[in-house]
């Protein structure tokens, strides 16, 4: 047992004198501090609580004229600019900062990095660059880099970003590399350097052994080369590479089995995708396959047998547009009436959906022109996307 000593009751009240004495120390430095602040720092706090944006920074701004060295509100007030879209100020309060004398080289680093944001905010990446480009060997590089490889995409600059990406293997991934190429291969391909274009796909399967755009954009080439059997074999793989892809070269490989004169295949092999894998556009195509092969009410049929499998607003009118084809004539009014009606609300529905940030598009994109993610877009339309399980 341990003994205890009547003396050491006298510490307590020691303990607690120190203790208080502490305390009052940081409360006088803390009111120093508040009393030297100026008082519009504090009217401008009081707006921000009030969620009032516009008259806190008039009350920030007051207050770094009369108090130049709060340098912490240089930077908060030069981001309050930026995210409110007023560029040239963010710009003018961070160089400010940089030109300053004496500063801290740790400080300097920051505010040319948020200088380098503010260029690159307003659309000036050339000076963005510039910014980013001289803080690739700081204490920040990593930072620099992964802002530099932003610029370097929105430049379409592909054969940069594809070098600086292996300085970044934690931040770009061989998907998003493997998409870089497929860039460099369609500019090709609008040029008409085929055999260029060709061997940048080859490189983007072996970054990505799964690059359904690497695969489509093959087909395409093949196609342009007369080579119909081979395209086919191409869009083909995008069945084990990610199956709802195919719905994108659904209409290629009706139009390559065309040039085979090779329809029944054709047929058997997109209404085996369908059964498969389930896709309005993979639908619209086989559609269109029945109704050249076997007539008006055999595509009648397919349309209400898919509908009935997956009941979407988007099959409806398929039905209705099958239903016209075989319909008597007295009763076609009532159906093209319906169909209008129907079809109001489907332009809403018939869109692609980014899984990233939810932005919607009427067309298809390999990069979310809205977040910058590659391959964030479900080919599926967004009622499709809403109703998977």
């Amino acid at each position: 047992m341990i003994e205890f000593e009547y003396w050491q009751l006298l510490l307590f009240p020691l303990f607690f004198g120190l203790g208080w004495a502490a305390a009052r120390i940081d409360i006088r430095h803390l009111v120093k501090e508040s009393r030297s602040l100026p008082r519009s720092y504090f009217q401008g706090l009081n707006f921000l609580l009030n969620e009032q944006p516009d008259r806190a920074i008039e009350s920030f701004v007051e207050a770094v004229k009369v108090d130049p060295e709060t340098i912490e509100l240089h930077f908060a007030l030069g981001g309050l600019f930026r995210r409110r879209g007023e560029t040239e100020r963010a710009i003018r309060m961070h160089q400010n900062l940089i030109e300053r004398e004496g500063l801290d080289p740790e400080l300097k680093l920051q505010a040319l990095t948020e200088l380098g944001q503010d260029y690159l905010k307003a659309g000036l990446l050339d000076r963005a660059e510039d910014v980013f480009d001289k803080l690739r060997d700081s204490e920040i590089a990593e930072e620099a880099k992964r802002n530099l490889l932003e610029i370097y995409q929105l430049e379409k600059e592909w054969a940069k970003a594809i070098a600086l990406a292996s300085e970044l293997p934690d931040v770009a991934s061989h998907r998003e590399v493997a998409e870089y190429y497929c860039e460099l291969a369609a500019a090709e391909m609008r040029s008409a350097r085929l055999d260029l274009a060709a061997a940048h796909l080859q490189t983007a399967l072996e970054r990505n052994r799964k690059c359904v755009r690497a695969s489509l954009l093959q087909g395409d080439i093949l196609i342009q080369q007369d080579r119909a059997a081979e395209a086919i074999e191409a869009w083909q793989r995008i069945e084990q590479q990610d199956p709802p892809y195919l719905a994108l070269v659904a209409q290629r490989l009706l139009d390559a089995f065309r040039r085979l004169d090779g329809r029944e295949r054709g047929l058997l092999l997109l209404r085996g995708y369908l059964e498969n894998y389930h896709s309005l556009d993979l639908l619209d195509v086989v559609f269109q396959l029945v109704l050249e092969a076997d007539g008006p009410e055999a595509a009648y049929r397919l349309v209400r047998d898919e509908l009935k499998r997956n009941p979407t607003l988007l099959g409806f009118d398929k039905l209705l547009e099958a239903r016209l084809l075989v319909a008597p004539p007295e009763s076609r009014p009532d159906l093209d009436l319906a169909k209008g009606i129907v079809q109001g609300y489907t332009r809403r529905l018939a869109r692609y959906r980014c899984d990233n940030c939810g932005f919607k598009a009427r067309q298809f994109y390999w990069r979310c022109p809205a977040c910058g993610g590659w391959e964030t877009y479900s080919p599926k339309r967004t009622e499709e996307f809403d109703l998977t399980p």
